[in-house]
């Protein structure tokens, strides 16, 4: 399998746009929040505290996110940067420790679960990626290589 399908920078500009918008109304009680959460982090240059809400999933008792950026996300970067997070779920706020994972392997499995779970949208945005329909665990690992997750322990 090549490398997933690139998506262009616009939409990644839209979605840092959207950003302040989702919070807002996630704060406001108008979200499904069963399955995205609000992730405080702190800026690695400002200092100052960025919010961003994803995707979530409760696996094994904590709290897992992916980037679909992988590592590029600023989002990402900050956790790398200081760990210490903030974690708002259904109007619930509390402190965690972020544990980033860029292992394909964990990720492929992170992804097989969350097919399980929401096979139509994870597979059309897995589709939308660039994986075939039909995918080998093989190329659900590479195509995992190119994400990232992380593990939200609270604290």
């Amino acid at each position: 399998m090549t490398a997933p399908r690139q998506i262009p920078d616009f939409v990644w500009v839209v979605m840092g746009w959207l950003n302040p918008h989702i919070s807002r109304r996630f704060r406001r009680g108008r979200k499904p929040s069963q399955l995205v959460l609000v992730l405080t982090s702190t800026g690695r240059k400002s200092g100052r505290p960025h919010k961003t809400p994803l995707q979530y999933e409760l696996w094994d008792g904590a709290y897992y996110a992916a980037s679909a950026r992988g590592t590029q996300a600023d989002w990402f970067q900050n956790i790398l940067d200081d760990p210490k997070v903030t974690v708002e779920i259904a109007g619930k706020e509390f402190s965690a420790q972020a544990e980033a994972i860029s292992n394909p392997v964990l990720i492929a499995d992170f992804l097989e679960m969350r097919l399980e779970r929401h096979p139509k949208m994870i597979r059309a945005m897995m589709r939308f990626e660039g994986l075939p329909a039909k995918f080998s665990r093989k190329e659900l690992e590479e195509f995992a290589s190119h994400k990232a997750l992380v593990v939200l322990h609270r604290i």
